[in-house]
């Protein structure tokens, strides 16, 4: 069973980790002096919670239990009681109204900005970073993660802070009050606070099973939705049912596992808020009696009491909070102190008209320590040459466009264009240079037009004559509203070759000196392959070209053929030259026909026409070896 659990592992958050404290702080800058009002209010508002059971006593013992008092003093001096008292409520809450929307304000605006902070910086990760994180981790960061931070901020950071100024306050009272009976009270805060603590502890246990248990449900429900179509190709319907089921079963355990730690914790809270009362009634009764202790004072007793212990309740919950609050923070910020392995030179070199000459020197590389991928690899690629690279799978090929682009750097040798080496160039003006036409396109929820603009800055008149000049107007032509068109997520209302027309174009707005296509005429429709394949024909004109093919079918068009195994180069020269030599290319090219393909070679005449077809005896007679593989 795979490991779903990565999202919890690693080091356990601590509450006194400065460090760490310091970076959440940091980034409120901009925000003290809302949060510095934000305490003010606090004060406030405590002051006036404290204030309300304070009246209660003034109200009883001045003009309720007061001997020798006028009725209509008893009820003016009520009255006015009464007043206060719903002053102080209106007053509290007005306060606690702006103190909620302004936190509100300073947690989203934090958070907008981490959100924002984390997001750009993963953007500028290298891919191998990048493709060493588990699926889904990233958007935990962006979203869970923040969103767990935002409700530390605005939902229990100043909260707690309101609750410690009133149990402070609460017991200075109780001892302004009547002294021995508010000593008496305070021997209940040490039990109270250990057994807040107990629980504290073992609450976050529980949360830190529950969560873990969480992502390995939710990470294996979107391993089988994603693989549906398999699970139900080979009937395994059953057995994905009982282990979601199994994952559930656990998840079910352990919430009930914190749902009686919860039940238990609730009760012992409310038995020791019970003691204190009864002990009130018992203590402060008999003191009452002794008429050392007024009635008014008794009930203030009581009344904050009451208030004493409700934080009480609510703080294991917000510990439980801030625990995964950090234990978030500290995953945001190990992802924020990961440096981009790819930066920009200190002095740039500038490429202004590139001739689109490109070089491949003497390149190593690997993505594994033993593994090599590229074995001092060197290929030399002349302005407006037609190369293709062809190969087994694994042999090579999409590698040296990963170094050309710099998603990856080579352990060792250069790329060059123009003999300038690309590190020497801004990373931008590189992915200028070279234009890459994947076999899976990346489609924005946006119109035709702004997927293929992208960030080019092209006019709709520039893209208009790049669909004018490739042909592909026909394609345009079709959609119900253009280049207005809107598309759906992912491009679903287009098809296969539809997307690759439209990655044509958006490659093509940027009129790159050096054009790639990474098998991207596999699978494409019928419908739109003349369109496609005029596409192609126009956008090789006046360009250095690279195919990489995984289907030979695809390199007719090629001046040259490069066959690589292995990280090597093992074969290169025109198509007909190498399949006439009957080397690995030939070999490669007859499995491709046994495989039901109908590659051809097509050889440079005036109407591009002339093609060289290859006879197709029956497959017994043309027993071959399979090709090599990594």
């Amino acid at each position: 069973m795979h490991d779903f659990g990565y999202i919890e592992k690693g080091k356990q958050a601590s509450l006194s980790d400065v460090r760490l404290w310091h970076r959440i702080l940091r980034h409120s800058r901009g925000f003290r002096r809302a949060i510095a009002i934000a305490v003010v209010l606090s004060l406030g508002v405590t002051g006036a919670t404290l204030a309300l059971p304070y009246l209660l006593k003034s109200g009883i013992d001045s003009y309720i239990t007061a001997p020798d008092l006028a009725e209509a003093a008893r009820i003016s001096g009520l009255v006015t009681t009464a007043l206060h008292f719903g002053l102080l409520v209106v007053l509290g809450f007005a306060l606690t109204f702006i103190q909620v929307v302004l936190l509100e304000w300073v947690g989203q605006s934090v958070m907008h900005r981490i959100r924002q902070d984390l997001f750009a910086h993963i953007l500028d990760l290298d891919l191998a970073f990048l493709n060493s994180q588990p699926t889904g981790r990233l958007v935990t960061r962006l979203t869970n993660d923040v969103q767990n931070m935002h409700e530390m901020f605005t939902s229990v950071l100043v909260t707690l802070f309101n609750d410690i100024l009133r149990l402070a306050g609460i017991l200075v009272v109780l001892l302004l009050i009547n002294f021995r009976l508010g000593l008496v009270m305070s021997l209940f805060i040490p039990v109270a606070l250990l057994l807040t603590v107990v629980f504290a502890r073992l609450a976050r246990e529980k949360f830190r099973a529950i969560r873990s248990q969480l992502s390995r449900l939710n990470s294996y429900t979107q391993e089988a939705v994603s693989g549906i179509a398999i699970i139900q190709l080979f009937g395994r319907q059953l057995r994905a049912a009982e282990r979601f089921a199994g994952l559930s079963a656990e998840y079910l355990a352990r919430t009930l596992s914190q749902i009686r730690l919860f039940g238990a914790f609730m009760p012992l809270t409310e038995l020791l808020s019970s003691m204190a009362i009864a002990l009130i009634l018992w203590y402060g009764g008999a003191q009452v009696i002794d008429r050392t202790l007024t009635i008014g004072e008794m009930v203030a007793f009581l009344a904050y009491m009451r208030l004493f212990f409700q934080p009480l309740r609510e703080l294991s919950q917000k510990y439980s909070i801030v625990q995964s609050a950090l234990a978030s923070a500290e995953r945001i910020f190990a992802t924020l102190d990961t440096k981009a392995a790819l930066i920009d030179p200190p002095n740039p070199r500038q490429l202004t008209a590139p001739a689109g000459r490109l070089s491949f020197n003497d390149l190593s590389f690997s993505y594994e320590p033993n593994q090599p991928v590229l074995v001092d690899f060197t290929l030399c690629i002349e302005p407006g040459e037609i190369i293709a690279v062809v190969g087994a799978t694994g042999s090579g090929k999409s590698t040296l466009i990963n170094l050309l682009l710099r998603f990856y750097e080579p352990q060792r040798g250069t790329i060059k264009i123009d003999d300038v080496d690309i590190a020497e160039l801004r990373v931008r003006q590189l992915r200028r240079i070279v234009g890459v036409i994947l076999q899976d396109v990346f489609i924005l929820k946006d119109t035709l037009l702004a997927n293929i603009v992208m960030d080019t800055g092209c006019s709709r008149e520039d893209v208009e004559a790049v669909l004018e000049q490739t042909g592909m107007t026909r394609f345009v032509a079709k959609l119900p509203a253009g280049l207005d068109t809107m598309l759906g997520e992912g491009g679903r209302d287009l098809s296969t070759g539809e997307k690759q027309l439209l990655s044509f174009a958006r490659v093509l707005c940027r009129d790159p000196a050096i054009l790639v296509l990474d098998e991207a005429t596999a699978s494409i429709d019928s419908e739109t392959e003349s369109i496609l394949e005029e596409a192609i024909a126009r956008s090789f004109e006046g360009r250095t070209s690279i195919i990489i093919a995984h289907r030979l079918s695809t390199v007719r068009r090629a001046d040259r053929i490069v066959v690589m195994e292995n990280g090597r180069i093992i074969e290169q020269g025109s198509p007909e030259i190498l399949f006439a030599a009957d080397g690995h290319y030939s070999r490669l090219l007859r499995l491709d026909l046994l495989d039901g393909r109908t590659p051809l070679i097509t050889t440079s005449t005036p109407d591009d026409q002339r093609q060289t077809e290859f006879s197709s005896r029956p497959s017994s007679s043309r027993r071959l070896p399979p090709a090599t593989q990594d």
